[in-house]
């Protein structure tokens, strides 16, 4: 390829810059290039959020046939009074079987959910914070499960949460059905005893019902309590980078809010202090200015024990540039010691403007 006599300076140089760009990978002699890796992970991302939408309307589904079905039995059990209280106990088996359903499509849905949130948080997100840099880690997670696929939640961390989010309230409705049909039909009881004898079912009498009825209640409601830890679902949009990331309260402790804080809640940046202790003091604190951009003091310190004179390297940084900054610090000392702390409040050039607020 020959470049023009008539181009000037300036675009042959961008020719001859486009024409010795590296390629992100070769095979077989086809070479792939940034922009068409980017349009690939683009389209894989559709496709993903497409498979996660349909998971995700089956999930509706199965709840809309639990909802119905229990609404028809309802209707059936208390149109009549001679309907038998056991329709209702076959319609919680029922429902219990559909719970199972939905949360085998949840896990699913989680497998797709998971892709797209990789991509989401270290692909997407990093185009956002200057220098793109995706964490190295998140192609190989993205290409380990798209070649070996894996649920990331267990059964019982979907089975409870679709039971604490929809099921319980189904349950408790067809349990107090179930009370309220056999107490009240066909004539209210006029006795515990009666009220028991009520609750058999053929052959097996009414006290062995009522405590298989209270042993199946208590398993559900044990399930539901003992998942809640349980949260590796990254459907319920999970902070990336740490555990607490996303529920930091810098808002004074005892201060109590207005109305109009209430209602209309102020957003601000979570901004961070970086204290990095380095002996590579100018390597560090070059990275940092180059990859991240951002301001560096350096102040002297002494080890307590060792008698050792270190740098305490101080940085103010943002949520979204925390990863960063342990990157850029471990390219150049790997043994320095980082410690990030959430800062009330940051004032200053690349932060909040030094100014009183009127």
């Amino acid at each position: 390829m020959t470049t023009p006599k008539n181009t000037t300076p300036k675009k042959r140089a961008a020719s001859k810059k486009q024409e010795v760009e590296e390629p992100v990978w070769t095979y077989r002699g086809y070479k792939l290039k940034t922009s068409e890796f980017v349009t690939a992970m683009v389209h894989l991302f559709r496709a993903e959020i497409q498979r996660a939408n349909v998971w995700r309307q089956r999930l509706d589904t199965t709840t809309n046939w639990a909802v119905v079905s229990s609404g028809a039995t309802l209707s059936i059990a208390f149109s009549q009074p001679n309907v038998h209280h056991g329709v209702i106990i076959l319609n919680t088996l029922l429902t219990t079987w559909f719970l199972f359903i939905e949360a085998r499509r949840y896990r699913y849905y989680e497998l797709w959910s998971y892709r797209i949130r990789l991509m989401e948080t270290d692909f997407y997100a990093a185009m956002l914070v200057p220098p793109f840099h995706p964490s190295p880690e998140w192609a190989e997670s993205l290409a380990e499960n798209l070649l070996s696929p894996s649920f990331p939640i267990s059964m019982w961390e979907a089975f409870g949460r679709r039971l604490r989010r929809n099921y319980l309230w189904i349950f408790c409705m067809l349990g107090a059905s179930w009370f309220a049909k056999s107490y009240l039909f066909p004539d209210p009881a006029t006795s515990l005893s009666e009220f028991v004898l009520r609750g058999a079912v053929g052959p097996i009498p009414g006290q062995i019902m009522i405590a298989l009825g209270a042993i199946y209640y208590g398993f559900l409601l044990l399930i539901a309590i003992g998942t809640v830890g349980m949260t590796k679902a990254t459907g319920e949009i999970l902070p990336r980078f740490g555990g607490d990331n996303g529920h930091e309260n810098h808002e004074e402790e005892g201060k109590p809010k207005s109305l109009r804080e209430l209602l209309i809640p102020k957003h601000r940046r979570r901004q961070y202090l970086a204290l990095i202790i380095t002996d590579k003091t100018k390597a560090v604190s070059d990275r940092i200015l180059t990859d991240l951009r951002r301001g560096v003091t350096a102040m002297s310190g002494k080890g307590m024990y060792t008698g050792k004179d270190h740098s305490v390297l101080m940085c103010a940084i943002t949520v979204t540039e925390i990863h960063n900054l342990k990157s850029a610090v471990s390219k150049e000392d790997p043994n320095a010691f980082v410690i990030v702390s959430p800062a009330h409040e940051v004032l200053g050039r690349g932060f909040n403007p030094l100014s009183e607020e009127k």
